[in-house]
């Protein structure tokens, strides 16, 4: 019999459903009853994509005879982190400070019926193993420390929720404060970790940390260092030609587990993948290199074929499992690889993606990474490197419609707003850069999906499913989705988008901000109450969202003359700085928020005819400008933002402002492609063709 979890829009909750567990959602019916039956919370949190969240399930909560254990001692509460990071965020950190050792999922923790915690962990086995106890025993013990102990928790209870107010960032910076030094620093750290050998930021697991990576390349456009464009450009290198990215279907696992970047946790998320986009297309920009290229029209062509629902948002993710088996659905034998294959094609294929190598995955199995550059493996065979890539363009699409006809991994198939804000975003920046309207196109349904469902009377929504939109967003939501419609205008300027950009920046003023101490809060102020409300500055798996909120807000008052947009940036900013100043290098979205408060961005403004605007695109969308702001605005520009109202006569011409100062009007793309042509290269750099 289905319990409660059945009525939820979650996946990952409806995995649960069947459950013999007594499972609640997190809501007031739980909390009540847990204050009511005097009984502790087990609350557990995980997502659908999660390998060690399907462990657990199988082993315990499936399990009659522990499910009949905790629906004894605890009220217990399932949550997918996904709905509820407000939630996960800050039994996370608490975790971390009860347990002193980093979290994870699933996270398992116990709370008192007023939602304080008091004893947590990650998995935990049905018996013991791997150094952990057995989670029946466990619950026994935590339920009678409850009992027995109650002073002592209620004591401890309010030590966390002070430690946990301590972890708020305390401001107190002017804007005189501010410098360049954190840039600076930012980039001496990235060197001191930089991997010279295999790319990427420390050992393993590796992370592509698309942060990182973009400050390395903004760096290199302020300096015309080419340190940092080596260590930005080596590192997705490596990351594309590594198992990390599905060199068959395309798009990137969540991380490496091995420094070389070949075997992958194997689920892919949509917000690693928005966020990739946007910089494999810069990457090309600068470099020209067609590995970039092919990655970004790969991942691309996943997104909109596995990712895209049938109404324009993209979903949450892939798993890793198939089967019961992490990583069965991309693994092959060396036999089915050749009996797949014609010998032409096999000659190709099979060097280039490393099946004549030792196994890599497990001992028995072959994840496929580009063991051998195709230009290396037609030199062996005698062949022109066109030949050679006709025959493995030929063989791909083989291997991938075998794969195809394997048991696929799970799909989370809820849209959240914050996650489809950072995949609009990638796609219409890559769509710019490439000039590929179907690109854009996709990102544009997305956009208008979340227009027409998750925005409702001037408040966005976090979460859709099967129909149903629900949840108060976050702060996520409203920094992401403003981000993406900035970029959506640069490749596709439309005034109800800019009007609509205004509305969201307003909502986030309204709703977040802290207007006395600065900067946001990651819920809202009529958000439902919990023991600690936090406002994250460090990126994560996703950046901050006080740092891209402040940066996007900091653009908008350039687009729309509205000064209060500027001042909250600079404020968020100013809290942040004493973290920020002292290890700049976990800010990455804050630093290009800084950068560009040090020295505005520049707005261009090319109006004109429709018909005149293409040849002003070509001209401009292969320069990679991180700190520029393009807009192509058809016809008369009355009407608009007093900033971007300027004459337009029967030619296009262009007008380029640095913050609020502007030049005189430029009639022909090659002066304006003069006007901001990047710095020139200094220092080391990959060479030409290193990547090929």
């Amino acid at each position: 019999m289905a319990n409660r979890l059945a009525q939820e829009t979650s996946p990952y909750l409806q995995q649960h459903a069947e459950n013999p567990v007594d499972w609640h959602p997190w809501g007031e019916e739980a909390l009540a009853l847990a204050r009511e039956s005097g009984k502790p919370i087990l609350l557990s949190v995980g997502y659908s994509a999660c390998h060690w969240c399907h462990v657990m399930a199988h082993e315990s909560f499936e399990d009659a005879g522990v499910a009949a254990v905790m629906n004894r001692l605890f009220v217990n509460v399932k949550v997918d982190r996904e709905e509820r990071p407000d939630i996960d965020q800050i039994y996370q950190l608490a975790q971390q400070m009860l347990t002193q050792r980093s979290g994870g999922w699933p996270l398992t923790m116990f709370l008192s019926p007023d939602q304080v915690p008091f004893f947590g962990g990650t998995y935990f086995p049905t018996e013991p193993k791997y150094g952990l106890p057995g989670f029946v025993d466990l619950m026994r013990r935590v339920r009678a420390f409850y009992d027995e102990k109650r002073d002592a928790i209620e004591a401890q209870a309010g030590e966390i929720v002070a430690a946990l107010s301590r972890t708020q960032p305390r401001g107190g910076a002017h804007a005189s404060d501010f410098s360049g030094e954190p840039l600076r620093e930012a980039i001496a750290f990235h060197e001191g970790n930089f991997d010279r050998e295999r790319g990427g930021f420390g050992r393993a697991p590796k992370f592509p940390h698309p942060d990182t990576i973009e400050t390395c390349l903004r760096d290199f456009a302020r300096t015309g260092d080419g340190r940092s464009l080596a260590m930005a450009t080596v590192t997705l290198a490596k990351m594309a030609e590594g198992g990390l990215f599905d060199q068959l279907g395309g798009g990137f696992a969540r991380y490496s587990v091995d420094d070389d970047w070949a075997i992958p946790h194997f689920e892919k998320m949509l917000y690693d993948n928005g966020q990739l986009l946007g910089l494999y297309a810069d990457a090309w920009a600068i470099t020209g290199e067609a590995l970039f290229a092919r990655t970004v029209e790969e991942t691309a062509a996943w997104v909109m074929r596995e990712m895209q629902a049938p109404e324009g948002g993209y979903y949450s993710s892939l798993d890793a499992d198939s089967e019961g088996e992490e990583g069965r659905f991309y693994v092959w034998s060396r036999e089915e690889v050749r009996a797949l294959l014609t010998q032409e094609e096999g000659e190709v294929a099979i060097p280039h993606y490393g099946f004549d190598r030792d196994p890599n995955f497990e001992g028995h199995a072959w994840n496929p990474v580009v063991a051998r550059p195709l230009d290396a493996v037609a030199a062996s065979l005698g062949l022109d490197p066109d030949a050679a890539r006709s025959r493995l363009d030929s063989a791909r699409p083989k291997l991938l419609a075998a794969r195809e006809k394997r048991v696929r991994p799970g799909r989370d198939d809820k849209i959240l707003t914050s996650w489809n804000g950072l995949m609009i975003g990638g796609m219409a920046h890559a769509a710019r850069v490439f000039d590929r309207p179907d690109w854009l196109a996709s990102a544009r349904r997305a956009l208008d999906f979340i227009r027409e469902t998750l925005w409702k009377d001037d408040r966005l929504l976090a979460t859709h499913k099967d129909g149903r939109s629900h949840l108060n967003a976050y702060l996520d939501d409203y920094a992401f989705l403003l981000a993406a419609l900035l970029e959506v205008l640069q490749a596709d300027f439309r005034a109800a988008d800019l009007a609509w950009a205004e509305a969201l920046g307003d909502a986030l003023l309204e709703s977040f901000e802290d207007a006395s101490g600065g900067g946001f809060y990651f819920t809202s102020h009529d958000h439902e109450r919990l023991i600690h409300r936090p406002k994250p500055g460090h990126d994560n798996a996703t950046p901050s969202g006080n740092g891209v909120a402040a940066r996007a807000l900091n653009r908008l008052a350039f687009l729309s003359g509205e000064t209060r947009f500027q001042r909250a940036a600079e404020a968020t900013l100013a809290l942040f700085w004493p973290a920020l100043a002292k290890s700049p290098a976990g800010f990455g979205s804050l630093l290009a928020t800084l950068e560009e408060t040090l020295r505005p961005p520049t707005t261009v403004i090319v109006n004109g005819p429709e018909a005149g605007l293409d040849a002003w695109r070509e001209a401009l969308r292969r320069d990679y400008r991180p700190t520029a702001l393009v807009l192509f605005v058809p016809g008369a520009t009355a009407g608009l933002p007093p900033p971007l109202t300027k004459p337009a006569g029967p030619a296009v011409n262009a007008w380029v402002c640095e913050g609020v100062r502007c030049m005189a009007p430029l009639d022909e793309p090659g002066q304006l492609r003069e006007t901001l042509k990047p710095p020139k290269i200094t220092g080391s750099a990959p060479t030409p063709n290193r990547f090929a």
